[in-house]
């Protein structure tokens, strides 16, 4: 049994059990599965008087169960690399305890969020949940993560900057 969960899980077994989860998802009420949304649900918790109508006039209570799906992703995450791993994986690569490291961590972390709110969604929320509800809008968001992804890979290869892995 901790054999199992000690190694990564074979495609066509997490594959299919993350999209068990839809189903799951649409009968306990119609949630939508995404995590971008969570941060205007915490900025909208900590900060009911803001001065934005986008806090100020949110429901975040009718989606606070969004909040604790997201703290249970962070802690079984800490808790999978200090319990189930041979070797304890730093929760930040050693390059980023520097200055250019820390701009470089918070330049990506904007533009990841940029991207998301101008995408209307994270990958997860438009590749798993926006196309099992048949959305024009998240197949075509899905095909432009996956060409930026290639891209990226593709000059990333050419410009000789990654190293080799395994």
């Amino acid at each position: 049994m901790w054999r199992a969960l000690l190694e990564p899980w074979p495609w066509y077994v997490a594959g299919p059990l993350i999209g068990l989860t839809i189903p799951l998802m649409l009968l306990l009420g119609g949630k939508n599965l995404g995590i971008s949304s969570s941060f205007r649900h915490l900025c909208a918790a900590l900060l009911p008087k803001s001065g934005l109508a986008y806090l100020r006039d949110y429901g975040w209570r009718k989606e606070s169960w969004n909040l604790f799906f997201v703290a249970g992703l962070v802690l079984g995450g800490i808790l999978a690399t200090r319990l189930l791993t041979a070797h304890p994986t730093p929760l930040l690569p050693p390059g980023i305890h520097t200055v250019t490291g820390a701009l470089q961590l918070l330049g990506g972390g904007i533009l990841i969020g940029f991207g998301t709110r101008w995408a209307q969604g994270c990958t997860s929320g438009h590749s798993i949940m926006g196309l099992s509800n048949l959305q024009k809008a998240s197949l075509v968001a899905t095909l432009a993560f996956f060409a930026g992804g290639l891209t990226a890979a593709l000059i990333h290869t050419l410009l000789g900057l990654g190293g080799r892995h395994g």
